[in-house]
């Protein structure tokens, strides 16, 4: 999965992707750049979310 890098300015494939939510319960996957070593984040459903349960909201 590809995310763009702030440090690099260029999109990377990701290194160690771990799907997570959100604090308001919206999917996403956080990984690494495997250049730079700086977090990359990117929003949205992946296969890898399947059978996960969103954390329910405080608002």
């Amino acid at each position: 999965m590809e995310a763009y890098c702030m440090k690099c300015k260029v999109k990377r494939e990701m290194k160690d992707p771990k799907p997570e939510f959100t604090s308001k319960g919206s999917p996403a996957t956080r990984g690494t750049c495997p250049v730079c070593g700086t977090t990359l984040f990117r929003m949205g459903s992946t296969p890898a979310h399947a059978g996960m349960t969103p954390p329910k909201s405080g608002g």
